[in-house]
């Protein structure tokens, strides 16, 4: 009935396993759980090792990092069920009726199920606020928002996949990037595929500092537009390509570039600060974009 598949990398996965099992079997549903740990630091592996005491479940140790998408394939060729739940390590269930939430939902129509991802209420440490803030605004999304346009805001930290409609994807994602959730959206509609939001949300616990966030952040923006060089964003919904397709048509993307020029280190201490704000890291990421298209 349904595979639990779980990538790890340097996370302590316990806590998880044993709230996703709990569930699974007052569930009564045929299940399995697998973790990979994709070549973690030894105590993490440690750490991780008493979840095999759980029935059906399973802890794969890779010496080698193969990365996020990557490791999510293998952990696809070793599910033995149908349907494929992926939850990403540093996750958590928000409702104890995680499990039922997505059963509840399988059909001989369903294809896709997203979840959604949620934060807790209460603020972090400010080193982390970037992460938190722009995860409240703009990633915490009610379903019936998503659904209207249901392949824009693609979280592959939890969702809910048929065996056979990732397999059509295995040979168009070859990157192992940051960024890669707006590419699958975009592979999503263009294979016609059927997707499905519901609020069936897990915390989003591992959130990383500002100035890691920022970093990625940046290598987001190097994905998109790479993807987009190679014109295979013809389906996307994505905000951000949207803006930056315009202000390149117009000429408009030679002032945001010197704009990043001259004002990135302001925008850079004021995102990595202790009261980021959400409207700067906009601003970043598009005076960034058009920056790196321009400078290559």
């Amino acid at each position: 009935m349904l595979s639990v598949l779980v990538p790890a990398y340097n996370c302590n996965v316990t806590e998880l396993i044993a709230e996703v099992h709990r569930q699974l079997v007052l569930s009564g549903a045929a299940f399995e759980i697998i973790v990979m740990d994709d070549g973690s630091e030894p105590e993490y592996v440690e750490s991780n090792r008493p979840i095999i005491n759980l029935s059906q479940t399973q802890l794969i140790i890779s010496e080698k990092n193969h990365g996020r998408i990557k490791t999510r394939l293998l952990l696809r060729d070793r599910a033995k069920f149908n349907w494929l739940l992926y939850l990403d390590a540093d996750t958590f269930p928000k409702s104890e009726h995680f499990i039922i939430n997505y059963l509840n939902y399988i059909s001989p129509e369903t294809q896709v199920i997203f979840g959604g991802i949620a934060y807790e209420d209460t603020p972090p440490e400010s080193v982390f606020m970037l992460r938190w803030r722009y995860g409240r605004k703009h990633e915490e999304v009610k379903a019936s928002i998503r659904n209207k346009t249901p392949y824009k805001l693609v979280i592959s930290g939890n969702f809910l996949i048929k065996n056979k409609i990732l397999s059509i994807f295995d040979m168009e994602i070859k990157s192992n990037q940051y960024g890669y959730d707006s590419y699958f959206g975009v592979l999503l509609k263009k294979n016609q595929v059927r997707v499905v939001h519901i609020d069936n949300e897990v915390y989003h616990r591992g959130i990383e500092e500002s100035a890691v966030y920022l970093k990625k952040m940046e290598q987001a923006a190097k994905t998109l537009l790479s993807l987009y060089d190679q014109d295979l964003m013809r389906e996307h919904q994505n905000t951000l390509l949207n803006l930056f397709i315009f202000l390149k048509k117009t000429y408009l993307n030679r002032i945001l570039s010197l704009f990043y020029q001259v004002f990135r280190n302001a925008m850079n201490r004021n995102l990595t600060g202790h009261n980021p704000s959400i409207w700067i890291l906009q601003l970043y990421r598009i005076s960034y974009l058009c920056h790196i298209d321009l400078n290559r």
